[in-house]
């Protein structure tokens, strides 16, 4: 089966991310599409698997089979958490409308530890910017600034919104280079130090509840496999139970 085919006929969610779904958007703003497809449970037992992940077809499109969205939002990945939780859903079928009333399920408290190495990593390349250019990169600065604002009112109250709210301003003044790179880096600094207060009494769980995601999972999968076509015996007995070469 083609990525495309597997993209267009089998996802459960689409939503847009990026500036559009932060808030952030102004007239250039690109329309970023991310995704989860399910692929059909008998393409799972060839001995060639399909893809994790898919580019496209579309431009600024990604999307994710659901077992690897799953487990990558079970680590708290910040970018598979923030597409649960776009206020712009472009779709959801009935498994995808489930994968969203999981939402809690994926948090706990381990985001403090997943956002602040991923922001640690994104302020060094801004700090190399510095050094190399004498200004770091305007628009990555602005996002990692909504990313610890994110990170910290998640760990504060349990909930993650990512749309930035009143700080749409202050948030685009700093992609426009209107605030000087010390001030950035103070706000910066500020945010992380305000996470990690906020982390040790924060009501997110110490850990996600990974076996109500994997009860899903092995449902969805379940539920894929018996939509086989009817003639398939081989796949039908398997899924019953009978096992292959059986009655």
């Amino acid at each position: 089966m083609r990525p495309e085919t597997l993209v267009g006929d089998h996802t459960i969610y689409a939503c847009v991310m990026g500036s559009r779904a932060f808030g952030l958007a102004t007239e250039g703003s690109d329309t970023d599409r991310r995704g989860v497809f399910l692929a059909p449970t008998p393409l799972f037992w060839r001995f060639e698997k399909p893809p994790t992940h898919v580019e496209g077809p579309a431009e600024e499109q990604f999307s994710w089979e659901l077992e690897r969205f799953c487990e990558l939002a079970l680590r708290a990945n910040p970018n598979i958490l923030e597409c649960l939780h776009s206020p712009l859903v472009e779709h959801a079928d009935a498994t995808g409308r489930e994968l969203l009333s999981l939402r809690e399920a994926f948090l706990s408290r381990r985001v403090h530890e997943t956002f602040t190495r991923y922001a640690d990593g994104q302020r060094r390349k801004l700090e190399a910017g510095v050094r190399a250019h004498g200004a770091p990169r305007w628009k990555h600065a602005m996002h990692l600034l909504r990313l610890l604002i994110s990170a910290r009112d998640l760990l504060r109250t349990g909930a993650l919104t990512i749309d930035v709210g009143e700080e749409r301003e202050p948030l685009l003044a700093v992609k426009r280079g209107e605030v000087s790179w010390p001030e950035v880096e103070s706000w910066m600094t500020r945010l992380t130090e305000e996470g990690a207060r906020a982390a040790p009494r924060s009501p997110l769980p110490e850990e996600p509840d990974r076996r109500r995601v994997e009860d899903f999972l092995v449902r969805a999968r379940r539920a894929s496999a018996l939509q086989a076509d009817p003639y398939d015996e081989v796949v039908q007995g398997v899924v019953r139970g009978g096992g292959v070469g059986q009655d």
